[in-house]
């Protein structure tokens, strides 16, 4: 039996060769928002991955919506010149299409990278004015963000818009815009962080209102053969909070306004959540979302293995599959799977001699036969 994984999906104008996705991974190691060479390095490894679609991490679309000092952004020139370079890259030596993730983090920003310890920086380290839906900080000793007022809420919405048009113009294949893990449009989403009183407070038609202006000005802009999805975090793990079944209303809306796919992920919003962290633990929300609402969805958290991820996409409960530490760890990860199942992913020229399609044949200067060539290539 073929393998599932191994088919391709469209969205909107795309072809995807698989259902593999490189997930968004922060890497902390940009300047002033711009990519540099680690980035090359990184992003080119997935690039030659064999892989379904590839993500660009979370990108601030102000130097306020970083999370670190060491986040990307695409709000300045030199950012997106910065990104067309290592664009260029992955698309002259790669064979997997490359999305972006857009993203404001709120009043989750202003904060030391990981390995320093993700803490809120001060005045002297470069800290800066966080915003929100409301003044109510992240946890005790984070910064108070500014309540958006009307001003705030048109910079950001537009920030949002112009790092789409630079998205299109560097030629991205696909938008996500951040929706999940604790960020400003989850943030609008849940009570926990959303205690306005006016048209974006309230409820849930109010709270969704912010994330749905986002979406609907990022359309208008992006041609329409570009898909554009979200992530959202599908509940946040505390009582009270946002839950799945708000989830399927907003996807419901989503799906209205021509939204091409949910990347369905949790938490992050409160560090009073309760995580019961497994193997595919959120893997049932985006089977639920996909149930109730027909869209596609991006399962992602703690999938690690080619036949788990073959069963999620077997049995319906999402239509991709989206990797981070699984591909850190082994950014040659789809071609191990496809091994596994007996199917086949892209492999630069390159690198075919590694193929087990030619395991035993002699080295170059014998060529193998042309079909172990073919296989090796990629083709059916």
């Amino acid at each position: 039996m073929a393998s599932a994984l191994f088919t391709s999906i469209e969205l909107r104008g795309l072809t995807l060769p698989n259902r593999v996705v490189v997930a968004p991974m922060c890497q902390y190691s940009a300047e002033d928002g711009t990519v540099g060479d680690w980035h090359v390095m990184h992003l080119g490894q997935y690039a030659v991955s064999g892989a379904g679609l590839l993500f660009v991490e979370a990108t601030g679309v102000e130097a306020a919506g970083r999370i670190t000092p060491g986040c990307v952004g695409l709000y300045s020139d030199e950012n997106e010149a910065a990104l067309k370079r290592v664009l260029n890259f992955c698309n002259a030596y790669g064979n997997v299409p490359v999305g972006i993730q857009l993203a404001h983090a709120g009043r989750k920003a202003s904060v030391d990278v990981p390995w320093k310890g993700g803490a809120p920086i001060n005045a002297d380290n470069g800290a800066w004015q966080t915003v929100g839906p409301s003044a109510a900080s992240y946890a005790d000793g984070w910064h108070t963000p500014d309540e958006m007022d009307d001003e705030t809420l048109d910079r950001v919405k537009q920030g949002f818009v112009q790092a789409a048009e630079r998205s299109v113009r560097l030629g991205f294949k696909v938008i996500e815009l951040h929706c999940a893990h604790g960020y400003l449009l989850h943030q609008f989403l849940s009570t926990i962080s959303n205690r306005r009183n006016d048209t974006y407070g309230g409820s849930i038609e109010g709270r969704m209102r912010y994330p749905i202006e986002i979406y609907q000005a990022v359309r208008a802009v992006v041609p329409d053969d570009i898909p554009i999805g979200f992530r959202i975090s599908a509940t946040d793990w505390v009582e009270g909070g946002w839950d799945i079944a708000q989830s399927v209303v907003f996807a419901k809306e989503l799906k209205k306004l021509g939204c091409d796919f949910i990347d369905v992920s949790s938490g992050g919003n409160s560090p009073d959540q309760q995580i019961p962290v497994g193997p595919g633990y959120q893997t049932g929300f985006a089977a639920e979302i996909k149930r109730e609402t027909g869209l596609p969805t991006m399962a992602v958290g703690k999938i690690t293995d080619a036949l788990q991820a073959e069963h999620i996409i077997r049995s319906g409960q999402a239509d991709m599959v989206a990797l981070a530490r699984g591909m850190l760890y082994d950014p040659r990860w789809t071609w191990h799977a496809a091994e596994a199942l007996r199917a086949t992913a892209a492999f630069p020229p390159q690198y075919q001699r590694c193929h087990p399609a030619l395991a035993g044949e002699p080295v170059p200067g014998n060529p193998p036969p042309p079909e172990k060539v073919a296989k090796a290539a990629g083709a059916s």
